[in-house]
């Protein structure tokens, strides 16, 4: 795995935000498994206690169940930590459509309130999950780091606020930030039951349970589905990185280009279940065409993902065949 060999002081202290959610627990397990100090920040709103309750047996790891919309709760974790992975926010377009005042409470004061809370206490370097929503409704494929669109969503604004205080913080304060676009990220534990949830984990428990999974518009827009573990090797390479990259943003995904209805072919034949899915209405805010260029991050943070779709499908739904029958 690329991130096997990325090795940080004995004593490391990580503060992992959004710990209990799908992106954060498996950072939490990896560095836990890696021998490092994790400090696990979650208010359990998207979050779920049982991705965590299995790394409580680790005596490094400390779970403290706060809100990143506090900036004493921020400023008290961050105390002696070396690095932190900023997951914590509210996902989903559609969501953010309907609830755009929440989103900038949570996704920008929330990230704001720990920018400045980890240059306060003199953190490291600051990683935080950023999204490809930021390009818009630019049609440039693939996706290159400087070259967005217009946002079509109050998600994709938080996101692109979040990058330009990561910009600032770095120029103005010297904190290092680094910021991750993630690329339809998918894999163990991410949640399948919420009306918001991504569409692949949504479309295995539908079919394990005999439902007719509905797709939204044609099926033919595309995007670069990004298994976690290569997600996992950004983030860790982000913060090890010698390179001179504070206030930076990377692409990170495999670089590939599946369409949902190819995709969802793919699970079909994976579970050797074939149900005939519901076409829906598009979803407002969504883009056409998602793909990624990851030359930056290959250059800078030596990012080189090992897993590519079809095999982080098959291991995904191995996962999934365990914990959902």
């Amino acid at each position: 795995m690329g991130y096997h060999k990325v090795v940080f002081s004995e004593d490391s202290m990580f503060l992992v935000t959004g710990g209990a959610g799908f992106i954060g627990s498996n950072l939490c397990e990896v560095l836990l498994k890696k021998g490092y100090r994790v400090r696990c920040l979650d208010n359990l709103s998207t979050g779920r206690e049982e991705n965590i309750r299995e790394l409580s047996e680790y005596e490094n790891f400390t779970f403290v169940k706060g809100d990143i919309c506090n900036l004493d709760t921020c400023k008290k974790l961050c105390e002696d930590v070396d690095y932190v992975l900023h997951q914590a926010a509210w996902g989903s377009v559609p969501r953010s459509i309907e609830m755009p005042l929440y989103y900038e409470e949570v996704n920008i004061r929330g990230t704001l309130n720990m920018m400045q809370a980890a240059r306060e206490a003199g953190v490291k370097r600051f990683v935080y999950a950023s999204s490809s929503s930021v390009y818009g409704d630019s049609t440039e494929l693939p996706k290159v780091e400087g070259r967005e669109g217009n946002l079509l969503s109050p998600y994709a604004f938080t996101k692109r606020a979040d990058e330009e205080y990561g910009k600032l913080y770095s120029a103005l304060y010297g904190l290092e930030t680094v910021g991750l676009r993630y690329f339809n990220v998918f894999g163990r534990r991410q949640d399948p039951s919420s009306a918001y949830a991504a569409v692949i984990p949504k479309f295995i428990r539908l079919l394990l349970k005999g439902k007719t999974p509905e797709i939204h518009g044609d099926g033919l827009q595309s995007r670069d589905f990004t298994y976690i573990e290569n997600v996992i090797e950004a983030n860790l390479k982000a913060c090890a990185s010698k390179e001179k990259i504070a206030g930076e943003v990377f692409n990170v995904a495999f670089g590939g280009q599946e369409t949902i209805l190819s995709m969802y072919q793919d699970i079909c034949n994976e579970l050797g279940i074939f149900v005939e899915p519901k076409f829906v209405e598009a979803r407002k805010g969504d883009i056409k065409h998602s793909n990624a260029n990851i030359d930056k991050a290959k250059r800078l943070l030596s990012y080189n993902p090992e897993y590519g779709f079809k095999e982080g499908l098959h291991l995904t739904i191995d996962w999934y065949k365990e914990h959902l029958i």
